[in-house]
């Protein structure tokens, strides 16, 4: 999927595939602007029960269904 599809409804109808029958809503958000973190849950109401995957804002602005890397410290020498 290229960069620019990766928009949060691009990402809901690539790996959750709603049909016109499937109910789709959220059904959790966190945003945490001190600590950079944002993500949602969405669920898809199916005829065979309900699929929900979590979706994760990274710095790029970019949304995908893994976290994103935490900052960890590190050294430099100049």
């Amino acid at each position: 999927m290229a960069s620019a599809e990766k928009s949060l409804r691009a990402m809901v109808e690539f790996w959750l595939a709603p049909t016109s029958t499937d109910a789709v809503h959220v059904v959790e958000f966190r945003n945490r602007r001190a600590k950079r973190q944002c993500y949602v849950c969405v669920e898809a109401s199916r005829a065979a029960g309900p699929a929900a995957l979590f979706f994760f804002r990274h710095n790029d602005g970019l949304w995908h269904v893994f976290p994103p890397g935490r900052e960890r410290p590190s050294m430099r020498v100049a």
